[in-house]
């Protein structure tokens, strides 16, 4: 069983390798710029699992290009990939540990495909699958992609569990324990400008 400071991932790893890297995995989306789906079967988890379903999930993930120092973020759902010219990043799933865990960790199951030339051959540019595995947002060394040009990590896994939902505003405790106040026995001002206030201190009439 693989741990990652409390992160399980062997479920989504055999979900995983069971769908392979097939030929569709070195498709590029046409279009840069926006996440596309594709047709990567989505990973399901154990049926006494509990969360967000995989398929809501949102990974954000970091992408840099080395050559010119830029770097994006990025937000991809499960079975979505986005192009960026030579580069696309596809999610497979994204994981994250429950609140109660001892070791808090957030990973993602990341495939980066570069348009490049094979190395080490003049052949034409083509895309290749140059990193497929999971990555973890707090033991990055327990995997890392390498490539000369680019470099991707784990920033989050969005994704909640039982509890976690956004409390309702409770109303403030002095408007919630109010009470009618009693009329007061102390004499009250006439409504009338113009009569005259009873003297407190001479007895009222038999």
């Amino acid at each position: 069983m693989i741990r990652t400071r409390g992160l399980l991932v062997l479920p989504l790893l055999a979900t995983l390798a069971a769908c392979g890297s097939s030929t569709d995995a070195l498709e590029a989306p046409a279009q840069s710029g926006k996440a596309q789906p594709t047709n990567d079967k989505i990973a399901t988890i154990a049926s006494g699992s509990i969360g967000t379903p995989m398929a809501e999930r949102v990974a954000v993930l970091g992408l840099l290009n080395k050559r010119n120092g830029q770097t994006r973020d990025i937000e991809l759902k499960p079975g979505e990939a986005i192009r960026f010219d030579k580069v696309v990043v596809r999610l497979r799933a994204c994981e994250k540990t429950a609140p109660w865990e001892t070791y808090p960790d957030e990973g993602a199951f990341v495939q980066l495909l570069v348009n490049e030339r094979p190395p080490g051959t003049t052949e034409a540019e083509r895309w290749r699958n140059v990193f497929s595995g999971w990555l973890f947002k707090e033991n990055p060394a327990a995997n890392v992609v390498e490539h000369a040009i680019y470099d991707v990590w784990v920033k989050a896994c969005k994704m909640n569990f039982p509890g976690e939902e956004t409390p309702v505003e409770e109303k403030s405790s002095d408007a919630a324990t109010a009470e009618p106040k009693a009329p007061s026995s102390a004499p009250q001002l006439p409504s009338d400008p113009g009569a005259k206030a009873p003297d407190a201190a001479t007895p009222d009439a038999l």
